[in-house]
């Protein structure tokens, strides 16, 4: 609720002053928490659902680390990971801390459906406060990559969309997105003309 709020609470649960600490993001900061021998990772596979193809690896990460957070001491621990997907590989693999295991299963499915490491992408998103002009727009940006895509010579390189974005409302603007994948999606833009869209190379995220 205030600045220096997370500290205080950290500086309390250090020394003992709380036993108890609720929220994945704090006890996920690689903190050496010697004291703490059980950790509880509630609704594990919420993160696994985004439309994401990097979600498996985040969800990884994040209960690697959660879980990493008990038995870091001579007094041991124990952590339980609570989830509706218990087969899904990224939460088997993260009980297993199978970092290994985990990067052969990850890039098998990445090689699969054609995402990085195996291609790049480029994330197109339009925004605007009418939802059927953000609609209307995308479509005919999409109308108009099919044709630079026959045009030129991009047969390796293909779209997907144009869609929603998955939080597709953000300040009072309804948001649309294109993504273009291939072995060099840039070049299919390059002089090209995309007043209003926002352009990102390699993105981080695809919500």
């Amino acid at each position: 609720q205030q600045k220096g709020a997370h500290e205080i609470i950290l500086s309390h649960f250090v020394h003992h002053r709380a036993d108890i600490l609720i929220g994945t993001q704090m006890i996920a900061k690689g903190l050496d928490l010697p004291l703490v021998t059980f950790v509880g990772a509630v609704l594990a596979d919420v993160g696994l659902q985004l439309p994401d193809y990097r979600a498996g690896e985040r969800g990884f990460q994040l209960l690697s680390q959660v879980v990493g957070r008990a038995g870091r001491s001579p007094l041991g621990g124990r952590a339980v990971i609570q989830t509706f997907n218990p087969d899904h590989y990224a939460i088997q693999l993260a009980a297993l801390h199978d970092y290994d295991g985990f990067y052969d299963q990850e890039l098998a499915y990445r090689r699969q459906i054609h995402y990085p490491p195996f291609a790049r992408l480029v994330r197109l998103e339009y925004r605007h406060v009418n939802p059927e002009q953000a609609a209307v727009e995308a479509n005919n940006l999409a109308a108009r990559l099919s044709g630079w895509l026959q045009q030129g010579e991009f047969s390796a390189t293909d779209t997907i969309g144009p869609l929603p974005c998955f939080y597709d409302r953000v300040n009072g603007e309804y948001r649309w997105q294109i993504i273009l994948r291939g072995p060099n999606p840039a070049a299919v833009l390059r002089g090209r003309s995309l007043e209003n869209w926002r352009i990102e190379v390699d993105p981080a995220s695809l919500l």
